[in-house]
C-alpha cells in the first residue's frame, strides 16, 4: 500500500504541518482525527488496516490531516472570538494549501471530496462540509458532538456560532448553502449506547427541517470507541 509523509510550514496557522497520504489513486477521502488527536491516530488505531483492501485496489484514497484543537477549541486559555478565529484558520489551511496541493495528485479532489471522522473528528468533518457544501459531495461522520456548547459555557460569540453546526443550522435559510448540501450524501453513524447519540439524532432532525436528507444510522449495542468506529468505516468509506 502506498503510505507518505509529508509536512510544510503553514503560513496560515505559522507553523509546521503533518499529514500522512494513503493510498495511489480512487476516491479521495479527508479524515479528520478525534479530539486533540495527530495526523497517524487513524492508523495506529488501525483504521487504516481495516480498509487496506480498498487501498490497495485504488478504489479510495486517504489524506489524514493533523489537528490544532488544542490551539482552538479546547484553548481555554484564550477568549472564545480568539479560538474561533484560530479554528478558521485552521480551515484555512485546509482549503489554500492541502487541498490544491491534492488535487495536483489526484484530480478527483475537485468534484468527489469525502470528509470523515469519528467522534470530534465527526464534527469537524460536519461543520466542513456544511461550511463549504461547495467542495464536499460525501460526509460518513462517526459518533460526533454537533455543538460547541460543551466546550463554551459562556454563550457563543458570532464566529463561535458559525461553527457550531446544531446551532446555525435551524437559523440557515441561504439556498446557496442548502441546496448544495441537499445534494451531499451525509451519512450520520452513531451507537445506541454512545454519549453523542442525542447530539447525533438533533443534527439528523434539524437537516430534514431544512429538507436535507441524510442517513441517521443507530448501531444497537455499539458505545463510543476505535472498533465500531473500524466497522463503520468498512461499511461507509467508499
Amino acid at each position: 500500500m502506498n503510505r507518505e509523509y509529508h509536512k510544510w510550514y503553514s503560513p496560515h496557522l505559522g507553523h509546521d504541518m503533518e499529514f500522512l497520504l494513503f493510498g495511489h489513486a480512487g476516491r479521495p477521502i479527508l479524515v479528520f482525527p478525534t479530539s486533540m488527536g495527530r495526523f497517524y491516530q487513524n492508523e495506529d488505531f488501525k483504521m487504516i488496516d481495516a480498509i487496506a483492501g480498498r487501498l490497495e485496489a485504488g478504489q479510495v484514497q486517504l489524506l489524514c490531516v493533523d489537528g490544532i484543537d488544542n490551539e482552538s477549541w479546547y484553548n481555554r486559555s484564550i477568549s472564545v472570538r480568539d479560538r474561533a478565529l484560530r479554528h478558521n484558520a485552521y480551515e484555512a489551511y485546509l482549503i489554500h494549501e492541502v487541498l490544491p496541493w491534492w488535487r495536483d495528485r489526484n484530480p478527483g479532489v475537485v468534484d468527489n471530496l469525502v470528509t470523515t471522522g469519528a467522534s470530534f473528528g465527526a464534527y469537524h468533518a460536519v461543520n466542513f462540509s456544511f461550511k463549504h457544501p461547495d467542495l464536499v459531495r460525501k460526509i460518513v461522520a462517526m459518533s460526533g458532538a454537533y455543538g460547541l456548547a460543551f466546550l463554551i459555557s459562556n454563550g457563543l460569540d458570532q464566529e463561535a456560532y458559525f461553527n457550531s453546526p446544531i446551532d446555525y443550522l435551524p437559523n440557515l435559510h441561504d439556498d446557496w448553502y442548502l441546496a448544495r448540501m441537499r445534494a451531499q450524501e451525509i451519512i450520520l453513524a452513531v451507537g445506541s449506547d454512545d454519549i453523542c447519540l442525542e447530539s447525533t439524532r438533533k443534527l439528523s432532525n434539524a437537516l430534514w427541517a431544512k429538507a436535507v436528507p441524510n442517513l441517521l444510522d443507530i448501531w444497537g449495542g455499539a458505545w463510543h470507541d476505535w472498533p465500531i468506529w473500524r466497522d463503520m468505516a468498512v461499511k461507509f468509506l467508499y
